[in-house]
């Protein structure tokens, strides 16, 4: 309870903070439909002639571009405030104060900032999961099960995101470092069955795209072949970025000391 006290003023203080440009969140609103529109508009020309990419037809593809536009949300909303900002603390010695705090400093640095300008992100997936939703046919149990694999997937690249923002302790200057994971995640705009047999490896097992993105819109429409392993990666990842956050602040050298 005391945790969700915290976060319940980390929220507010942050909208209270952002709110104070508000002409910011319909800025991007705008680039979110914009870029929304542009990945629509490339996946329609994938589908010109008849073509079917993977063997998915195109409304259990924008399943899949749905799941993106809500992780690019996510992304925008909480991962890329909070974790893209640890390079900062390093740096500036600012992660000092906050292993002082008597608070959990992974949950401190995780979960200290909300940018509402990311919400649009999720407003334009879910509108693009209800279409693709009803013109599929699925049912509640089915719309569940995207969700709950979609929650897997949030976990699966916060972790990555945090484990890579952890280097920076014994690699202070790497600040696009995220930018990187940013970049190789925008294959899961696609199905990743449409891509050739490498890169479908590469983004499955060296990069877990294909966990974000295909697998919650396989399991909405019972596809579940992977589905199982994807809570055993979800678990897995967090428990090593957790771990991986701890033996890191064993080599942090205190901008004091």
């Amino acid at each position: 309870m005391r945790y969700l006290r915290v976060l319940r003023l980390f929220l507010l203080t942050s909208l209270a903070a952002e709110m104070e440009y508000r002409a910011n969140f319909y800025l991007g609103l705008l680039s979110s439909f914009l870029t929304l529109l542009g990945a629509l508009f490339g996946l329609l020309l994938l589908y010109q002639g008849g073509y079917r990419p993977g063997g998915w037809r195109l409304e259990e593809a924008l399943l899949v571009l749905s799941a993106f536009t809500l992780l690019q949300g996510l992304a925008s909303t909480l991962l890329a405030p909070n974790l893209n900002k640890i390079v900062e603390h390093v740096q500036q010695g600012t992660l000092d104060f906050v292993l002082l705090k008597p608070i959990d400093p992974q949950f401190w640095l995780s979960f200290r900032a909300f940018s509402p300008w990311g919400l649009g992100d999720f407003l334009l997936g879910m509108g693009l999961l209800l279409y693709a939703g009803e013109r599929l046919g699925l049912g509640l149990g089915g719309y569940l099960l995207f969700l709950f694999y979609l929650a897997l997937g949030s976990v699966m690249l916060y972790s990555l995101w945090f484990l890579l923002a952890t280097t920076s302790i014994w690699f202070v200057k790497i600040y696009n470092v995220t930018e990187v994971l940013r970049g190789l995640l925008e294959a899961g705009r696609f199905p990743i069955s449409s891509y050739p047999a490498l890169y479908r490896v590469f983004f499955t097992f060296v990069v877990p795209v294909a966990f974000l993105t295909t697998v919650p819109a396989e399991a909405a429409l019972g596809r579940g072949e992977a589905t199982f392993l994807a809570l055993l990666l979800a678990l897995f990842l967090l428990a090593l970025a957790r771990g991986f956050f701890r033996l890191a602040l064993r080599s942090y050298t205190s901008a004091s000391s």
